[in-house]
């Protein structure tokens, strides 16, 4: 058994305080947003995980699935006064409706002329908020699809040659409908890279349509409101922990890059994954070490979110459909040689 080791400063007392308050921001998270949504589990562990590994999030859902509710008890779980960054201020959670009709100016913001001050204004659009829902994302032109890339990449928008910085914290939620496609524009490459995940929402089970029923009259989003929150800089918090606390095995890093290759050169892929989803796995395969209650990224932390970085990431060739099996395949004999290792600090 290969043993590998970290430096011995990552277990110090300060290393513990900070990844046990990181936990306890997930715990609190992950039990407002079950309160508000039932029967969502995975889907509510992937999404905690993006936000913790600064990463964004694509549902592809249908109409009804609680995508609304998960993303608005997202940002209600978030407490404190909002955060101003110059004459912006940062709402919690902001939902925009993709239409064909929409420009970049609606979700970025534009300049007002000043008539009294003879100049213009910024008037900011609802993408200056921590949490945006960005609902039915393929709906819109590619103009508008191409100001978000700026925004989720760089975390800033350009109105008139002047960019705007939006807040550290700012985490995209996704959505498109996969049977109704009419009138829609596909995303393309360089936008579905810039998503952590794509996850598919099927109908939740019996027994959970059963309990959210029961659950009538009182709304979900109330339920979870009367749960404790976090503040802002309590995620941000949990960020640097997983990032500077979490240990990542270099056999790790090395499986990863080799399952990237292995996709590039299989002749099933036209396209293979982008070094960019390697550098976005690291800290969510640490993120959910933590959800785990582990300081350290186990073998089953591949296995779990390589079928959600690495699919739709690819092109697959003429015939081949299913993506994820693709990967599992691939990926399979990383797996194995990590198995046989040891991966704690």
């Amino acid at each position: 058994m290969t043993e590998l080791t970290s430096t011995p400063a990552a277990s110090t007392p300060s290393a513990h305080a900070a990844l046990d308050a990181a936990h306890e921001t997930v715990t609190r998270l992950r039990q407002r947003l079950r309160a508000a949504v039932l029967g969502r589990d995975e889907v509510i562990e992937l999404v905690l995980v993006a936000l913790i590994a600064d990463g964004h999030v694509l549902l592809e859902d249908y109409p009804g699935s609680g995508k609304t509710t998960l993303a608005r008890a997202l940002g209600g779980a978030m407490e404190g006064a909002p955060l101003r960054l110059g004459d912006v201020s940062i709402a919690p959670f902001r939902r925009v409706q993709f239409t064909p009709d929409l420009l970049p100016s609606d979700i970025t913001g534009t300049n007002v002329f000043d008539p009294e001050r003879g100049g213009f204004d910024f008037r900011p659009g609802p993408i200056f908020a921590h949490v945006l829902l960005a609902d039915e994302i393929n709906r819109t032109s590619p103009k508008v699809q191409a100001a978000m890339l700026e925004a989720m990449g760089e975390k800033q928008v350009t109105v008139d040659d002047r960019s705007h910085p939006l807040d550290e914290l700012f985490f995209v939620i996704a959505t498109q409908n996969p049977l109704d496609l009419a009138g829609t524009y596909p995303l393309p490459t360089p936008q579905l890279d810039r998503f952590l995940f794509k996850i598919e929402m099927t109908h939740i089970a019996r027994d959970a349509e059963l309990e959210l029923l029961a659950h009538y009259p009182t709304p979900s989003l109330a339920r979870a409101e009367a749960l404790p929150g976090v503040t802002r800089d309590a995620i941000l918090g949990a960020r640097r922990a997983v990032r500077e606390q979490v240990f990542l095995a270099p056999l790790v890093k090395e499986a990863l890059v080799d399952g990237a290759r292995a996709l590039r050169a299989d002749p099933r892929v036209l396209q293979g994954a982008s070094t960019r989803s390697l550098v976005l796995a690291m800290p969510a395969l640490q993120a959910r070490a933590l959800l785990h209650g582990r300081d350290y990224v186990a073998p089953e932390d591949v296995e779990a979110l390589a079928p959600r970085i690495f699919p739709h990431r690819l092109e697959l060739a003429p015939g081949v459909e299913d993506a994820k099996e693709v990967v599992r395949e691939l990926v399979a004999p990383q797996l194995e040689r990590l198995a046989r290792a040891s991966l704690r600090r």
